[in-house]
């Protein structure tokens, strides 16, 4: 059985591991973004209002912060215009419940870098907290970029960019999980329920036809007219291989 492949390791320009501070007043959610940032090898922090996360930011000096907008004592958005006016410019990650248009120009617009609302897939967050710092140069990686490839299929895990020869794809954020899931475990077969476990949200409660619609997606843009890659084993689930 075939390893999940690790993330290219980051570091700060001193050596150290990366420091992530997240702030949210849900606890469980805390734990969770924690433990797997831990996982990354990063050095994290929590806070869980805003208050407490501007004085953890004076503290701690993180390379990058995820921030959830609504908090009991004072929102995000009040505390990235704190922390931009005190002249502290560390890449924001807001996280939120909310997901309309507006919100997300409101945030981006605010002086935030990225955008990502709830439920998400914690991948997500890690690729996106790694995209951050390496474009803000508060880390960088210890070896080459870091891309997946099977066959002449490539995907970039920092810029999110996917080519398959020389075709650029377009994904969206939730197909781009799914085929960097079926990468990672390339020739290895992955049930339904640990793609809806690793791809989806924590708490996810859909069917697993969910699976199917998306495999179907990209099956469409990654296969359609060329040597298929992506397998289905009836009974099984779903594996990504190389043409033999």
């Amino acid at each position: 059985m075939t390893a999940i492949a690790p993330a290219t390791p980051l570091h700060r320009a001193d050596g150290g591991a990366p420091r992530v501070l997240v702030v949210d007043d849900e606890q469980m959610l805390t734990d969770l973004l924690s433990m797997a940032l831990r996982m990354e090898g990063w050095d994290v922090r929590t806070a869980a209002s805003g208050f407490q996360a501007l004085q953890a930011a004076r503290d701690f000096g993180p390379d990058a912060m995820v921030l959830d907008i609504m908090m009991p004592d004072l929102d995000g958005m009040s505390v990235l215009h704190r922390l931009r006016q005190s002249g502290n410019d560390v890449p924001v990650l807001f996280l939120t419940a909310k997901d309309s248009v507006g919100d997300r120009v409101a945030g981006l617009t605010a002086g935030g870098d990225d955008y990502v609302t709830k439920p998400f897939s914690l991948e997500e967050v890690v690729a996106r907290l790694r995209g951050l710092m390496r474009r803000a140069g508060t880390a960088q990686a210890s070896e080459a970029e870091p891309i997946l490839r099977v066959g002449d299929l490539s995907l970039n895990e920092d810029s999110h960019e996917v080519e398959r020869g020389d075709d650029q794809i377009e994904l969206t954020a939730t197909e781009f999980e799914l085929l960097r899931y079926l990468m990672r475990n390339q020739r290895r077969v992955v049930s339904k329920a640990q793609i809806l476990d690793r791809v989806w949200n924590y708490d996810f409660g859909g069917r697993s036809s969910v699976v199917e619609l998306y495999i179907s997606y990209l099956r469409k843009k990654i296969d359609q007219g060329k040597d298929p890659l992506i397998h289905t084993v009836r009974g099984v689930g779903y594996m990504i291989k190389a043409p033999q």
